[in-house]
């Protein structure tokens, strides 16, 4: 003979001491959470190399040169023209002190105006990082990350930009999140 038991599930009288015991016993373990960095957070970025985008000529309309973060091939467009003259071209490298896991991006501003030696004006936009922007630290603090920013230089015609050498500052501003 088979024999069935009926369990009443209305009645919560079962279930209190057990409801109890999980509120007494979760309310006196410790919680486990990470660790706050260290205060005060502190990030140093030191620049190590200048973005720098070779020889090129603007040809009859100007346009752009662009050098990417990995310092891979310039791209041009309108009618630009990269030459080979023996100049290098590089993205800009800069290294990061900063406690590990301290999440930081790279905040790009307007373009920057870049003066030539006889005459004219080039606009410089940063681009593109690696690693790629935001980005989480992960060696001590007394390592550091490297840090690569490319940038696209916005070239007029020649007669806007006449042959020379061009130069100037570029404000590149690191948020620790």
């Amino acid at each position: 003979m088979i024999s069935e038991k009926t369990y009443n599930t209305k009645s919560a009288s079962g279930w209190l001491p057990l409801i109890m015991m999980v509120v007494l016993f979760g309310s006196v373990l410790p919680l486990m959470a990470q660790e706050p960095p260290p205060r005060p957070v502190i990030i140093t970025a030191n620049p190590s190399q200048p973005l720098a985008f070779g020889a090129f000529t603007p040809g009859a309309a100007g346009g752009t040169i662009t050098v990417p973060p990995d310092g891979s091939s310039r791209t041009t467009s309108g009618t630009v023209i990269p030459l080979n003259l023996g100049m290098m071209h590089t993205p800009a490298m800069f290294y990061i002190k900063a406690n590990p896991g301290t999440v930081i991006s790279l905040l790009a501003g307007p373009p920057s105006p870049i003066s030539g030696s006889n005459g004219g004006t080039l606009y410089l936009q940063l681009d593109d990082t690696y690693p790629a922007s935001p980005l989480v630290t992960m060696v001590p603090y007394q390592q550091q990350t490297t840090v690569l920013v490319g940038g696209t230089l916005t070239v007029g015609t020649i007669g806007s930009n006449p042959p020379g050498n061009y130069s100037g500052t570029i404000n590149v501003t690191f948020v620790q999140e």
